[in-house]
């Protein structure tokens, strides 16, 4: 006679694994540690995070504003006019960094009259729009920007430290840090810099 089994068995079902699922689930979670780790990679090597003191860059830049700074450009590039660039005052790398325009590369000379910007006795031609400059400062009269230096003005021209100031004056190549080139937070201003 044959004994009749109650509903309880003590061998396990083997349940049947979705092996498309787990391939999807680590395909998406190496390009996750690869975009992460391109990520430090291109940050470490070729850029980093700078804070915006002051508003001195307004509107362009306001205070308290991340900027992400290309290091590696300067290296194979010379700074442009108009390009925004970050640097440490004198070579001062105790001070906070400073973000400014350029407005004269080597050889030129620069003067402020009128209120206005003056690159090779031409009025320099702005990307930005901005009041009269109220205080040309050592600017009033003709600077020449030696060989290796930038002078360098603030977007926000009557509240600014810059190349007018005996502090700052010219700003050396070798003090220049980097680029400024894109705007990382607030969120709301995420962009790129042109």
């Amino acid at each position: 006679m044959k004994r009749k089994t109650s509903g309880l068995s003590f061998y396990r079902r083997k349940k049947k694994i979705n092996t498309a699922l787990l391939k999807e689930i680590a395909l998406w979670a190496g390009e996750i540690l690869l975009t992460i780790a391109g990520t430090v990679i291109l940050v470490s090597f070729f850029g980093f995070r700078v804070t915006v003191v002051g508003p001195s860059m307004s509107p362009t830049l306001e205070n308290g504003e991340h900027i992400l700074v290309n290091r590696f450009v300067y290296k194979l590039f010379e700074p442009k006019q108009n390009d925004l660039v970050v640097f440490s005052p004198n070579g001062n790398e105790k001070s906070h960094y400073y973000v400014k325009r350029v407005i004269g590369l080597p050889g030129d000379t620069i003067q402020v009259k009128d209120g206005e910007v003056y690159v090779n006795g031409e009025l320099f031609s702005e990307k930005i729009e901005g009041g009269a400059i109220e205080n040309a400062l050592m600017a009033e009269n003709e600077i020449l920007v030696g060989e290796d230096e930038y002078f360098v003005l603030g977007d926000n021209r009557n509240n600014s430290e810059d190349s007018r100031f005996a502090s700052i004056g010219n700003v050396k190549k070798e003090y220049i840090t980097g680029k400024a080139w894109m705007i990382a937070s607030p969120w709301n201003r995420i962009s790129f810099l042109k």
